[in-house]
């Protein structure tokens, strides 16, 4: 089996390679990257280390997409990951459009011509900012937790959101990419007769990952309350109750690796999450650090920032009862992997372009 890789020297991309040349036999890997991402370098001589085929290019580009070699599987990991992205001052709406729509008709192309499936990465920021902004909410142990007495919107539930929440705009100008990525993606699909796949992933956490405070918050904060760097809880009220679940690449990749073995459903979109079980609150987060590394408080910051919601955990039942799939990596041992290399990497943060 051939698969092909986009993105593939960022923190999801190079892990999900390692992790499927473990798992599948006889399988093939190459994988583009335009090296944008400041610490990218390092995954490409690990790659290359371990025979993965590399190829310098940049997916928005059709004639570096043109050149790839043929595959049977192609792994849409590459994006600009910000939920700020586009109104951040540091990327145009046309740049993020060009990373995260452009790119993906590129790939659809590649899929029509050679034949090719597709499984897209996408994200839960395209479910509705406004719908999860009042979803109604309690505080339990320094954490919102979802009123179960009141009465829920569709999708939402006491495990969390599922596929069938809204996706109604708002959900930010990363996620109306992302969103429109997936709709071309089945139109492709079913227009040409090839398989996709839509993985709607929550937060993926581990080590080696390049996490900001935008995108990646567990190893961001678990690295920045290492090297005591400035920490803010941001919005709603400054306490920091706000409340994400964390996933582990290898388990994206055993999803992934699922899926290579199952022809899809029509239009099968799957949540990938690490759900209530691996739920945390910043405030929470914080607690954990402080027992590994000793004390470090963040500020309050009560003013609002663009897109941002109290609550989202991820609800994956649908992967389970279609393909047996679940998270395996708990969220402890998520933070004792990111902790570890915190310690080992104390730069790790600046070498990354994070702060």
């Amino acid at each position: 089996m051939k698969i092909l890789i986009t993105g593939i020297c960022g923190f999801v991309g190079s892990r999900v390679a390692l992790a499927l040349q473990d798992r599948i036999e006889a399988i093939e890997i190459a994988g583009i990257d335009n090296l944008l991402r400041p610490g990218s370098e390092t995954n490409r001589m690990l790659l290359q280390a371990r025979g993965i085929m590399f190829i310098h290019g940049d997916v928005r580009i059709r004639s570096d997409v043109d050149a790839l070699p043929p595959a049977h599987w192609v792994i849409d990991a590459a994006a600009n990951p910000s939920v700020l992205a586009g109104v951040d001052g540091r990327s145009s709406p046309r740049q993020l459009a060009e990373h995260n729509l452009s790119g993906t008709l590129n790939l659809l192309e590649y899929c029509r011509e050679r034949d090719a499936g597709l499984i897209l990465l996408s994200t839960n920021r395209v479910y509705s900012v406004s719908e999860l902004a009042t979803l109604p909410l309690t505080e339990h142990g320094n954490a919102f937790a979802l009123d179960t007495s009141k009465r829920l919107p569709c999708g939402a539930s006491e495990q969390g959101i599922a596929e069938d929440f809204s996706v109604h705009q708002p959900v930010s100008l990363y996620g109306a990419t992302k969103l429109a990525s997936e709709i071309m993606a089945f139109e492709y699909g079913s227009a040409f007769k090839f398989p996709v796949w839509v993985n709607r992933c929550g937060v993926i956490a581990g080590a080696g990952q390049f996490g900001t405070a935008e995108q990646g918050i567990f190893s961001y904060w678990v690295h920045a309350h290492a090297a005591r760097l400035p920490l803010r809880y941001l919005g709603f009220g400054g306490r920091g109750y706000q409340v994400r679940d964390a996933l582990h690449p290898d388990d994206v990749a055993e999803l992934i690796r699922i899926q290579l073995q199952h022809d899809p459903l029509r239009n099968t979109i799957l949540n990938a999450g690490g759900g209530r079980a691996n739920a945390m609150s910043l405030a929470q987060l914080t607690a954990w650090c402080d027992e590994r590394f000793g004390q470090h408080a963040p500020t309050a910051d009560t003013r609002d920032r663009p897109y941002d919601v109290p609550w989202m955990v991820m609800d994956s039942s649908r992967a389970f009862r279609e393909l047996g799939w679940q998270p395996e990596r708990s969220l402890d041992s998520i933070l004792d992997e990111i902790a570890t290399h915190a310690c080992q990497h104390p730069d790790w943060l600046r070498r990354t372009g994070a702060v």
